[in-house]
């Protein structure tokens, strides 16, 4: 299944990320693809907050590959980016595959899994427009489980 939503602002891409973050549990997976500025941490970022108890610093993980974060109801959520991995022994490594059943998982640049990208992911894809701070968003899945929880997810 797939849903295609034009987001015409930072805003919209907030709000919506925020609208799928209150329909998330432990074992699921976002992943996010899209071109370098095509909005993947921010849309992260926001869903991020949206859970926390207390509003904290998200920032990217670039550099340290995994940020993890406490819910409010007591789940873990994983924000990775494995832009700087070369391999699946480099994920394994870093704890993601514990984590894909035992917490939210929010990974960027998710073809780096290869053999090990979860079938039950909800696959996010973010593309740049003409306008300016405009997406497009492509949501993909094939677990049924994703077509319940979004069906009104859209703005």
């Amino acid at each position: 299944m797939n849903l295609t939503v034009p987001l015409t602002s930072a805003e919209d891409t907030a709000a919506l990320a925020q609208r799928l973050g209150v329909q998330l549990h432990a074992g699921d997976t976002i992943l996010l693809t899209g071109d370098v500025g095509a909005g993947k941490t921010h849309f992260a970022r926001a869903l991020i907050q949206s859970l926390l108890a207390q509003p904290e610093d998200v920032p990217s993980p670039t550099f340290t590959l995994v940020q993890t974060y406490d819910a409010a109801d007591g789940t873990e959520i994983w924000h990775a980016d494995l832009y700087r991995l070369t391999g699946p022994s480099e994920i394994e490594e870093l704890g993601l595959i514990d984590a894909l059943t035992n917490a939210i998982c929010l990974i960027e640049w998710p073809d780096r899994l290869a053999s090990l990208r979860p079938a039950n992911a909800l696959d996010i894809t973010l593309c740049a427009t003409d306008e300016d701070d405009h997406r497009l968003l492509t949501a993909q899945w094939s677990d049924p489980r994703w077509t319940t929880r979004l069906t009104d997810w859209t703005l």
